[in-house]
């Protein structure tokens, strides 16, 4: 006879299991629905986008999607934050006992890699700020504002010892963010120039090894062969 997992009786690392279980499964459909929700706000936008689309594109039922994300508002700002908090995390490495071109470089790679694998992600949010940041604008001048001040004194740190050329830190990170994201932003027109139908691997180690030669030489860094 099945023993209840809810019962007293059960072994508490069993029930540990089963909660772990639940967990895993639970994230893995948040997931496959923030990433066919990307897709989707994309391409209609949020007014274009419906929760049928989104449940169809991740191959769900529409009732799963309600069922993690309560509406379409709720699972927009979801995708929105993850995209935010996703950029945000490659800067961790940007630290007082870093190495400048090192930190800088690792950065910019990730920036560009996130633009090659989610390209859909950050024309969501590029849209979301061409309407005035309803959304986000919270977390832009809280989360982001925060981070970008408390990372632009470890580059002028840097500045001060030595270790880099005197340069605008804030306006660093801005640089970067433009020049990374647009590869995905603005795919179709690289492409149109590049002669192709859409960017590849290839595309994108081109352009990241441009990106980091041209900051790095922009703040004294040596560039890595």
């Amino acid at each position: 006879m099945p023993v209840d997992a809810s019962s007293p009786s059960q072994p508490l690392a069993a029930q540990a299991t089963a909660e772990a279980a639940k967990g895993q499964i639970r994230q893995a459909n948040e997931s496959l629905i923030l990433e066919a929700a990307e897709r989707v706000f994309a391409g209609a936008g949020f007014s274009g986008a419906t929760m049928a689309a989104i449940a169809e594109a991740a191959g769900l039922p529409k009732a799963n999607l309600h069922y993690y994300f309560g509406n379409k508002q709720d699972l927009y700002r979801a995708v929105l934050a993850r995209t935010l908090t996703d950029w945000l995390a490659p800067t961790h490495g940007i630290t007082p006992e870093a190495d400048p071109a090192t930190a800088l470089g690792d950065y910019i790679r990730d920036k560009m890699r996130q633009s090659a694998r989610r390209p859909h992600a950050s024309k969501v949010f590029a849209n979301e700020l061409l309407h005035g940041a309803p959304v986000l604008k919270t977390l832009l001048v809280s989360d982001l504002r925060a981070l970008v001040q408390a990372k632009s004194a470890v580059l002028d740190g840097w500045v001060a010892q030595g270790r880099m050329a005197p340069v605008d830190t804030t306006h660093l990170f801005f640089t970067i963010w433009s020049a990374t994201q647009t590869y995905a932003d603005f795919e179709v027109q690289i492409a149109a120039v590049l002669g192709q139908e859409s960017l590849g691997e290839p595309d994108y180690e081109r352009a990241t090894r441009h990106v980091i030669a041209l900051i790095l030489r922009g703040c004294g860094l040596p560039v890595p062969d």
